[in-house]
């Protein structure tokens, strides 16, 4: 499968998360995967530090919870619509850097048409690969500690751009903290903290 980049005259956006998951898809072994993606990995966590999607207050949610990184400042509240078991809207209000932004408009973007079950997976295969520790029920590698990249992509996805987090230990809780408000949110509604 070929990357083409849409000309000019086409009706249809080109998208760097639509590239970064061909990218993906295309396996290590190809040309298109050997380019370098930290750069690409980049630009997809500034759009969204700089573009957050579903940043909206959610009147109708029936799952909400607040989070706060005493560290640097950031604040989140997480607001999620369940039916029937799937989340159906997700969305998220407040103020962070950049990380911290991006890393919640991804994650509202990711649960959306998830079942509980398959966020809360998300939410465990998330945390252990940005801490570097196992990835949950994510892993395949059980006699392993961590998972290697591609496990940690295949279970991802686009979210993997936030993986490099893991090489500054201060910026993960900036990462994760909207994850941990919306694993409260869909357990227990408390507001959390980092520290």
């Amino acid at each position: 499968m070929g990357l083409t980049r849409p000309s000019g005259n086409e009706s249809i956006p080109w998208r760097r998360d639509i590239l970064l998951e061909e990218v993906l898809r295309s396996g290590p072994n190809t040309a298109t995967a050997q380019m370098d993606l930290t750069d690409l990995y980049q630009e997809i966590v500034l759009d969204h530090g700089k573009n957050p999607r579903n940043r909206r207050e959610m009147p109708d949610a029936n799952r909400t919870a607040e989070g706060y990184n005493p560290l640097c400042g950031d604040q989140i509240k997480v607001w999620i619509k369940v039916e029937g078991g799937i989340v159906v809207d997700a969305s998220f209000t407040g103020q962070g850097c950049a990380i911290s932004q991006a890393s919640a408009s991804m994650m509202t973007q990711a649960l959306k048409g998830q079942s509980e079950a398959e966020a809360e997976r998300l939410f465990e295969a998330f945390r252990g690969a940005v801490t570097g520790g196992s990835m949950g029920s994510g892993c395949d590698h059980e006699e392993e500690p961590t998972c290697d990249e591609a496990a940690i992509q295949d279970e991802l996805g686009i979210l993997s751009c936030l993986t490099g987090v893991r090489n500054y230990p201060n910026r993960i809780k900036c990462a994760t903290l909207a994850w941990h408000a919306m694993h409260s949110a869909l357990t227990a509604g408390e507001r959390v903290s980092t520290e």
